[in-house]
């Protein structure tokens, strides 16, 4: 199955050796989103839910470079580097999401990029 490579402005470029999104097949796979501003390359500041709008936000726009909106969305994994701001994260990504939910995991690390507190990929099912 060949693999498709996705790249948009409208989010932060890689910063290391991977794609943004990888299409296979009708699949979408996402690289994990940091809140990086796409225009400055920095950090947004603001508190945890600013940092998760900013994720969601980058995570729309590879969404729609790859064919797909966050209605394709069938897993979302979360990585935060403080549980304390779950159900803030959890409150911000009921504002991108609608019922049928997709699945979810959420997970405490010690660190993320840069220093963000919050991480998020996704996993896309184009129609």
């Amino acid at each position: 199955m060949p693999r498709q490579p996705v790249a948009t402005p409208s989010a932060p470029a890689a910063i290391g050796p991977y794609s943004q999104a990888v299409v296979a097949g009708r699949t979408v796979y996402t690289s994990g989103q940091i809140p990086l501003d796409p225009a400055s390359g920095q950090l947004v500041e603001g508190d945890i839910a600013a940092q998760a709008r900013r994720v969601f936000d980058n995570l729309r726009a590879v969404c729609a470079a790859a064919g797909g909106d966050f209605s394709h969305v069938v897993r979302v994994g979360i990585y935060l580097t403080d549980l304390a701001d779950f159900a803030a994260v959890n409150a911000v990504m009921a504002e991108y999401f609608r019922a049928p939910y997709p699945a979810r995991s959420t997970i405490g690390v010690a660190a993320l990029p840069k220093g963000a507190r919050v991480e998020v990929d996704l996993v896309l099912q184009l129609d």
